[in-house]
């Protein structure tokens, strides 16, 4: 079994403790951009998402883990989303919420340990990922765990103000 722990974090099965952190997160305007959210959810909608979290990836498609430091403080949230055991491949999706937690090691650390579970335990083939053109942390946090750029999606994005191109990034199991 592949440990999801290592050295400065682990990640861990979302609890119905986490509803305030996930409610910041997904009610925070200015990260709305990461992830085409276009409307606030309430208490209660996140409340039940928690409470239905326990569904296993393969009827679910998808699965969010918490990310925990060592003083076991949830920083953020890494996803494996449109996880498809035909073609056996699943996108990928990380956040650390707090600007000072970023830059530490965190990230990639967690985005390390997430892929290893993908391909060890999930026996997935390839993983991806979607970034924004402008998003240089997280293109440079994917590329520094393996990913390539294997495609620009041109004005794939509208900010509400002109369109913006995201990259789609690649690794395959070797």
């Amino acid at each position: 079994m592949v440990s999801l722990k290592g050295e400065q974090i682990y990640l861990r099965a979302l609890e119905p403790e986490d509803l305030e952190f996930v409610y910041g997160i997904e009610n925070d305007t200015s990260l709305w951009h990461l992830s085409d959210t276009q409307t606030p959810y309430s208490r209660f909608l996140i409340k039940q998402y928690l409470e239905n979290a326990q569904q296993d990836i393969f009827e679910a498609k998808q699965l969010r883990l918490a990310i925990c430091n060592s003083k076991n403080d949830t920083i953020g949230l890494i996803d494996v989303f449109d996880f498809d055991i035909k073609n056996k491949r699943a996108g990928i999706g990380i956040l650390i919420q707090d600007e000072g937690n970023r830059n530490l090691g965190y990230g990639k650390e967690a985005l390390n340990l997430l892929i290893n579970y993908c391909f060890q335990t999930l026996h997935l083939h390839q993983v991806y990922a979607n970034i924004s053109e402008d998003n240089l942390a997280s293109l440079n946090l994917f590329e520094a765990n393996g990913f390539k750029k294997i495609g620009l999606k041109k004005e794939w994005r509208f900010n509400g103000k002109n369109y913006t191109n995201e990259y789609l990034l690649q690794r395959i199991n070797d």
